[in-house]
């Protein structure tokens, strides 16, 4: 853009440079100095001498109006009809610039509700394609800063973001459509989804799942409250921690952990749910749910672990310090199951981070928003719901997003014939 106030030396420079210049041009001259040639020639109708230097460097008439030698002042002063015509020069250069200053500021006011849209560069574009009848497309450029050659790229784009966009809008009625089905799915389960028995050149990436769920508002359900579901109690008696917090195990049927989590009700009474989770698959092995926290609980869920497994013997079982698991008839049964205890520290919820972060998925991903559920009945219902879905189709991280039931396939024939 043109410089908006230009002193009397660099008017008077210019003019010079004009007329010493072999061959100079008006045009050529007021592009190299980034001027209006219509400013030039009026700097050079005031401080011009009718002379200059031709393209073989002999002096030359200029051929624009010299002044009239009349109005040359013998002393070398400015003239009246000299000081006359210059300051109607400068008058009309002034008036062109502020008029070009006026047009700029409206420009930038209307870009500035471009620049709130999120990808302010991708805006900027946007603009100077709405407004590229109105002003010229260099002016747009200069004065928003951008490179003319991206703007005219990124025109040239402009048929693949289409089909972008209508591939995503198709892709985000995929998506609507699982998480519909579970609103609690976020976007690593339903890219599992989505690409399940999908052959790998036509497969979504999670990154553009999450993009798309992202820009149309789609998430899955985040628990905003922490609560505490276990309280360790004393042990009756020493157990040593065979786990120490790795929850890992090279096969299924050979580590297991368990916890108690309350389940509220709208009266304010609790029901109770007791849980077996195998280490290797996640899967959950064995369960009970009762109106009482006692030690027949817990064994319950420990013996339906053992029927669905067909035996637990030589497997190790992991939980907190609660009264039920340190009791005298829970170690019996374990001895009488061959089952092998293990304890974390007192009072550490972290030594059984695997049954903690499942109480709290089945809360968070039932209950939601709800604080209990209305009444027995339907909790009973509904978190035998969950319970059974989340062996057989809920997709686990862990598993590679795949069910536990599903990732435990290559064992299955083995895990049937145990004894």
């Amino acid at each position: 853009m043109s410089r908006k106030n230009y002193p009397e030396r660099f008017r008077k420079d210019a003019v010079d440079l004009y007329e010493s210049t072999p061959g100079a041009t008006v045009r050529g001259v007021a592009a190299d100095l980034g001027i209006d040639r219509s400013t030039l020639r009026g700097w050079l109708d005031v401080y011009g001498t009718g002379r200059k230097t031709a393209a073989d460097g002999s002096a030359a008439a200029s051929p624009l109006t010299a002044r009239e030698p009349a109005d040359e002042a013998v002393s070398g002063e400015e003239t009246l009809a000299q000081r006359v015509d210059r300051l109607e020069a400068e008058n009309a250069a002034l008036r062109r610039e502020k008029s070009t200053l006026a047009t700029e500021r409206d420009i930038l006011q209307k870009a500035a509700k471009y620049f709130g849209r999120g990808d302010e560069l991708v805006s900027r574009f946007q603009f100077v394609a709405d407004h590229c009848d109105t002003y010229p497309v260099k002016w747009l450029c200069a004065l928003l800063e951008i490179a003319r050659s991206s703007y005219h790229a990124w025109c040239a784009a402009a048929e693949s973001r289409r089909a972008r966009q209508a591939a995503d809008d198709v892709l985000a009625q995929r998506i609507r459509l699982i998480h519909q089905a579970d609103p609690t799915m976020g976007a690593p389960r339903i890219t599992a989804e989505l690409n399940d028995g999908v052959p790998p050149g036509e497969r979504v990436n999670h990154k553009r799942v999450a993009r798309v769920m992202r820009e149309r508002g789609i998430a899955g359900y985040r628990k905003r409250r922490k609560v505490r579901t276990t309280v360790p109690e004393p042990a009756d008696h020493k157990v040593p921690d065979l786990v120490t917090r790795d929850f890992s195990a090279p096969v299924p049927n050979l580590l297991y952990v368990g916890d108690i989590t309350y389940l509220p009700l709208a009266d304010g009474t609790h029901l109770y749910l007791a849980t077996v989770i195998d280490c290797y698959s996640r899967k959950l092995a064995g369960w009970a749910i009762a109106d009482h926290m006692r030690t027949d609980l817990v064994a319950a869920a420990l013996k339906d672990a053992d029927r669905e497994r067909n035996g637990l013997a030589g497997s190790v079982f992991h939980s907190d310090h609660g009264s039920v698991y340190t009791s005298k008839e829970y170690a019996e049964l374990c001895t009488a199951l061959e089952v092998t205890q293990s304890m974390g520290a007192v009072g550490t919820s972290a030594d059984n981070a695997l049954a903690e972060s499942f109480n709290a998925a089945l809360k968070r991903e039932v209950l939601q928003d709800r604080r209990h559920w209305p009444d027995e009945v339907t909790c009973r219902r509904e978190v035998f719901r969950w319970l059974v879905r989340y062996n057989t189709v809920r997709r686990h991280s862990y598993c590679g997003n795949v069910a536990p039931n599903t990732y435990e396939t290559p064992y299955a024939a083995t895990l049937s014939t145990t004894a």
